[in-house]
């Protein structure tokens, strides 16, 4: 009887880990802990005196593209590359999130590793639209206007910021400085339809056509995180 009872309760959870719930848990692991590490960065940005002068830059953009983790390194060849999720403002709330990746690649004599979180806030329609239609390439010839904020940002005041995309950065490691100059944004087509459980475009989430209470939390700090920057 032991042994029967042994058999049932594996057959049983054979069951539960085939279950629409469970594999559809199963699939969409990554684009979860991508969004929990999302939240992560949102919380910083608020703590952040170097976000500060940006702030009100929330209240403005079209929509904010953030990078919880974006690693350069290497010693004679360097790159760079990270996910991220895209989202659109609508007043005091925020789209779903479509997942994007971000990466480059330069030769030079480089030494180190650093790490960085990333929140872009897309001030412009044309950027927006460059993100959305995909493969946006960053610096010369892009015709969009990236500024990063710097360290000492936090003596500056937002009326002096101005450009297409505002970036802020939290960076560690032995580099510099990072610079964004011929990185490549590109939406990952692969990891939306894991999250939303089929195939969804970029302008089907944020217009609002897709749905998962597991990014309710992103969404509800990035809501605050406005809400500060409006006092």
């Amino acid at each position: 009887m032991k042994t029967m009872s042994k058999f049932a309760a594996a057959a049983v959870a054979a069951m539960l880990m085939t279950s629409p719930a469970a594999m559809a848990a199963a699939t969409n692991a990554d684009q979860k802990i991508l969004v929990d590490q999302a939240e992560r960065t949102v919380e910083h940005m608020r703590s952040d005196p170097a976000f500060g002068p940006a702030r009100d830059m929330l209240n403005r953009s079209r929509a904010v593209l953030i990078i919880p983790s974006l690693v350069k390194g290497g010693f004679i060849f360097g790159a760079e590359g990270g996910n991220g999720v895209l989202m659109r403002r609508t007043g005091t709330n925020w789209s779903e999130p479509a997942f994007y990746s971000l990466g480059s690649a330069s030769f030079g004599l480089q030494a180190g590793l650093e790490k960085a979180e990333i929140a872009m806030m897309i001030m412009s329609d044309k950027a927006l639209r460059a993100i959305e239609d995909g493969d946006l390439k960053l610096g010369a010839g892009a015709g969009i206007t990236v500024v990063t904020l710097s360290g000492g940002a936090e003596a500056a005041t937002a009326a002096n910021l101005s450009g297409d995309i505002i970036v802020w950065t939290s960076a560690t490691g032995l580099y510099g400085g990072l610079t964004l100059n011929g990185s490549v944004i590109q939406p990952r087509a692969e990891w939306n339809e894991k999250f939303y459980g089929k195939p969804t475009s970029v302008g089907e989430i944020l217009a609002g056509k897709a749905h998962n209470p597991e990014a309710n939390e992103l969404r509800a700090q990035l809501s605050q995180a406005q809400k500060v920057a409006a006092r």
